[in-house]
């Protein structure tokens, strides 16, 4: 299922990457942060909400790269130019990723940034929104998220452009070693 959805994310603009462990995922989320610029100046430092991945992971190391946070607030994140968060599902039909975001943390780090960078179990890839909504229940869920690629809209002239409402870059980024949450 993973080919699927990677070809429907790619499809609609997302940028998708899978790793076997951990160490890699982060060793490339590093990596990238660091090519894109991440700093202390405005628009330029990132937010990682606090998520299953970052459990077992020295942080001391991760706080020394200039410009990452992981205290989320509104105001920081809405001058972050990275949000990182994990979500819990992917539907491989329509190249969607699914989260139980009651925790405004996620939302913020999900929908104030200009890159969203999404992190997400492999095993966490079903077929469907049906088979979704068999592991969650929306009325347990203050908030259900679903992100299908990049923010996009389009005018009544039909001009498409990106990054309006939101994020103007999805990167997802898959790991087989998170495993999948089974709620």
């Amino acid at each position: 299922m993973y080919e699927q959805f990677k070809a429907r994310a790619e499809g609609v603009g997302a940028e998708v990457h899978r790793f076997a462990t951990r160490g890699a995922a982060l060793e490339f989320i590093v990596r990238f942060l660091r090519d894109e610029g991440i700093g202390e100046a405005p628009h330029s430092s990132a937010l990682w909400a606090d998520c299953p991945f970052l459990d077992g992971i020295d942080r001391s190391s991760l706080r020394e790269i200039s410009g990452l946070r992981f205290d989320v607030t509104r105001e920081l994140a809405a001058d972050a130019r990275f949000g990182i968060s994990q979500m819990a599902w992917a539907l491989a039909d329509t190249g969607t990723l699914a989260q139980d975001s009651t925790a405004v943390e996620q939302r913020l780090v999900s929908s104030l940034s200009g890159i969203h960078i999404a992190l997400a179990p492999t095993a966490g890839i079903l077929p469907d929104l049906a088979t979704l909504l068999t592991r969650i229940n929306p009325g347990d869920s203050a908030y259900i998220a679903l992100i299908t690629g990049p923010s996009r809209t389009a005018d009544i002239e039909r001009v498409l452009t990106i990054g309006v409402h939101g994020p103007e870059r999805l990167i997802i980024v898959f790991c087989d070693e998170l495993g999948g949450t089974h709620s």
